[in-house]
């Protein structure tokens, strides 16, 4: 077993908070764009059909409620 060095991990992380903080949305949207797809890649295609499924019902789901909310505001 592998253990990661927690000083070592914090210190990355707050570096990745630090660089973060200077890059545009579009920047930001491009790095997690990258993440997004090697994420993908290591997925099965079962996994990423239930990904899939869940998000159309959370989209779902939330049409439903703006739906519901419609008028009930004050």
């Amino acid at each position: 077993m592998n253990k990661k060095n927690p000083a070592a991990q914090e210190l990355g992380r707050l570096g990745g908070k630090a660089r973060a903080k200077v890059l545009t949305s579009a920047e930001l949207s491009k790095i997690g764009k990258k993440g997004a797809q090697a994420r993908l890649k290591k997925l099965t295609a079962s996994e990423r059909s239930d990904i899939a499924r869940k998000a159309v019902q959370a989209r779902i789901a939330k049409a439903r409620s703006n739906e519901t909310g419609k008028g009930k505001r004050k």
